[in-house]
């Protein structure tokens, strides 16, 4: 047997359901195509290195497997197929497998290894985003007590000014003394 990689990018917004449907889809094809799956390793959403269909960040998945090569292409059918995937590429990874069920145990170590890192990330990107939101709101609560500040400042000034002005109207008080620059310039 020959042990092959197929990687392929879903899109970001996939539900985890979504996305453990399509796994169980994957291993259904690869099970009637005979080959045997090895691993799914999911690394996450990533930005593209280019858009693709509209996307700037998608998610990654690599599927190992092993197979005399005839699961190959009705896999790569159904990821062209699938409209969530953006691209899929397998590549052989060995020409051939000498011992299967240590490469089997080999796998099952590794798929553990790998979810407890999509763990760690999980739980890192989700304290990332409360920090995130916890920052946003401090910032939102500290423009409005500066714009209340703000307001406050204003209705103030607007009382001094109106204290500091005699009850006569602003242009009878100009107007005498027009009157006199006027003058000055006549004589």
């Amino acid at each position: 047997m020959r042990e092959y990689e197929t990687t392929f990018i879903v899109q970001p917004e996939i539900s985890e359901d979504g996305a453990q449907e399509l796994f169980a889809r994957l291993d259904g094809i690869l099970e009637a195509g005979g080959a045997i799956r090895l691993l799914h390793d999911d690394q996450g959403k990533r930005r593209l290195a280019y858009e693709i269909q509209k996307f700037q960040k998608g998610r990654y998945v690599t599927t190992y497997y092993l197979s005399e090569g005839e699961a190959v292409e009705p896999l790569e059918r159904a990821l062209r197929l699938e409209e969530s995937v953006l691209r899929y590429l397998t590549v052989q990874k060995t020409d051939a497998v000498a011992d299967v069920e240590a490469r089997k145990a080999e796998a099952k170590q590794e798929e553990e290894v790998r979810a407890e890192r999509a763990r760690e990330r999980a739980e890192r990107e989700a304290e990332e985003e409360k920090a995130r939101q916890s920052a946003a709101a401090q910032a939102a609560a500290e423009a409005r007590a500066a714009e209340e500040a703000a307001a406050k400042a204003a209705t103030e000034r607007e009382a001094a000014e109106a204290d500091a002005t005699p009850d006569a109207p602003p242009a009878a008080q100009a107007a005498p003394a027009d009157d006199a620059a006027a003058s000055e310039e006549t004589s």
